[in-house]
């Protein structure tokens, strides 16, 4: 089983505590409130993620393993608590793996599908599109 794989799980675990769909939404607040966020100088229009209803960032950056890490943020909280699961989700994956995550049913498997608007699980999509563009740019201009 990879790593992706286990994470998913995990974060279902997590949300599978919660009968109440209120109790899970109060927990992705939660994790927004832990998300350090950006500085204001990162957030540009580069770093935007677009189709987000919410203004909404990522950084993406490659480690010298070639494994990558996202730094997040938004203007709104639910927004980080949602991008904080894909950052928990992609962190330290390679390339290829973070290219395999189908954004359109991310929240299913962990069980959020029913607790999250389909404006906000589009803009998980979105958000997966860009790191995937982000790595795709980077992985690219290693070949030049």
């Amino acid at each position: 089983m990879n790593t992706i794989t286990n994470k998913l799980n995990e974060l279902k675990e997590l949300f599978n505590i919660f009968d109440n769909p209120k109790d899970k939404y109060i927990q992705l607040l939660d994790m927004g409130k832990d998300v350090q966020g950006l500085m204001p100088d990162e957030r540009t229009d580069e770093n935007k993620i677009y189709g987000c209803t919410s203004q909404a960032w990522v950084v993406t950056d490659q480690m010298q393993d070639q494994s990558y890490r996202l730094r997040i943020d938004s203007d709104a909280l639910i927004v980080k608590g949602l991008l904080s699961v894909v950052q928990n989700i992609c962190e330290d994956e390679t390339s290829e793996s973070i290219c395999s995550i189908d954004g359109n049913i991310l929240l299913k498997k962990i069980g959020l599908d029913s607790s999250i608007s389909s404006q906000r699980t589009n803009g998980i999509s979105s958000a997966l599109e860009k790191i995937k563009k982000d790595i795709i740019c980077m992985e690219t201009k290693k070949l030049d």
